[in-house]
């Protein structure tokens, strides 16, 4: 049914999402990149892919300037996308859309929290998780009043609704708030990729669980991690983690009562790609610190989390070897947000005279 569904629409997509694929910049780009002497040479050997995106910046523009113009283009070519898309790869980009509604909600509790000013919250969200009634939710004078509107006005709705309450919206709640918010979002993604009569027991439900998992294991892993040292407690921990993964259900169990990092090597040791990641970061059983949790020391070391997002690239660039995938959008959008990281800190290494340090976090597909 999906094969015959992608013919009537989502082939059509798919082929305009295919074709943006082959415009990512390529190794020699990413050189003649690292050629550049300053942010106006940057901009002209962008311009082939970012086109007029970046026609307005002013002379030597600042590199937030430079992220926030090519992250314009990445949500006007989503946008158009999304204005064709029909029946379950409608829903499908809905659903793409959540996880940056959640950072978005995040910064307003934050902003209505210390009383910043509205304009300036508005700005600071990422237009990929703009919705309609997003400005209503800065007229809150307080936290009851923004949860409550939070429950009424968008999408979130369900993902708060029996999980949180206006009290947990304080301050030092905000990171459990937000884990919360992505637990149910991440597991209601799944449900849907592999229940959905359009997706389930094909190509994309297959996929999509894939990358879901690894995005459920990798939120976990982070979650624990981070939660050492803090007054976060087991039990809250555990019920951080999504309901799903490959480390699920003996690995979470053992992530929930790990006290230290050697804990969480262990939890994660039985799965391969998660025990190389800690044993090329020194993470693993037998390290007697920290390692590279944060980038290390060397020059050329990696963190954990660099690891975690070329892992999430080599995902992205498996699933262009599919055809007749709503998967194809989400793989897209991954490999487009990579790109505009790699273009910032190019542009800062530049901005800075560090161009020596430009190779050691880019990643290039």
């Amino acid at each position: 049914m999906e094969g015959l569904y992608f013919n009537v629409n989502g082939g059509y997509l798919e082929g305009i999402v295919r074709g943006y694929r082959n415009v990512l910049l390529t190794g020699s780009q990413y050189g003649n990149l690292t050629q550049c002497e300053n942010i106006d040479d940057i901009k002209m050997q962008l311009g082939p892919s970012y086109g007029d995106a970046l026609a307005s910046l002013p002379p030597n523009p600042s590199t937030s300037a430079l992220a926030d113009k090519t992250t314009e283009k990445l949500v006007q070519d989503f946008r158009y996308l999304q204005g064709q898309a029909t029946g379950s790869l409608a829903k499908f980009m809905e659903y793409l859309t959540y996880s940056y509604m959640i950072d978005n909600v995040a910064l307003l509790i934050t902003g209505t929290l210390h009383e910043r000013d509205t304009k300036e919250l508005l700005e600071r969200c990422h237009p990929l998780g703009w919705f309609e009634t997003m400005p209503v939710l800065c007229v809150a004078t307080n936290i009851e009043e923004l949860y409550n509107s939070v429950l009424i006005e968008t999408p979130l709705a369900p993902y708060f609704k029996g999980h949180l309450s206006h009290h947990d919206l304080d301050e030092l709640n905000i990171e459990i708030v937000r884990n919360t918010l992505y637990k149910n979002y991440l597991e209601d993604f799944h449900h849907f990729v592999n229940n959905d009569s359009e997706m389930a027991m094909t190509p994309t439900g297959e996929i999509m669980s894939e990358i879901l998992e690894f995005e459920a294991d990798r939120r976990a892993i982070n979650i624990t991690l981070n939660s050492f040292g803090t007054e976060l407690s087991k039990d809250q921990r555990r019920k951080l983690y999504p309901d799903f993964g490959k480390l699920y259900p003996e690995g979470m169990l053992m992530l929930s009562r790990a006290d230290d990092i050697e804990g969480v090597s262990l939890a994660v040791s039985g799965v391969g790609d998660y025990k190389r990641f800690f044993d090329e970061v020194g993470l693993n059983q037998s390290s007697s610190g920290v390692g590279n949790m944060a980038g290390g020391s060397g020059a050329e070391s990696k963190s954990l989390e660099d690891l975690f997002y070329q892992k999430e690239m080599e995902l992205s660039k498996l699933v262009f070897t599919q055809q007749f995938t709503h998967a194809v959008i989400y793989a897209w959008v991954k490999l487009r947000e990579q790109e505009i990281r790699n273009i910032t800190w190019i542009a800062e290494c530049i901005a800075q005279g560090q161009k020596d340090r430009i190779g050691n976090y880019i990643s290039v597909f």
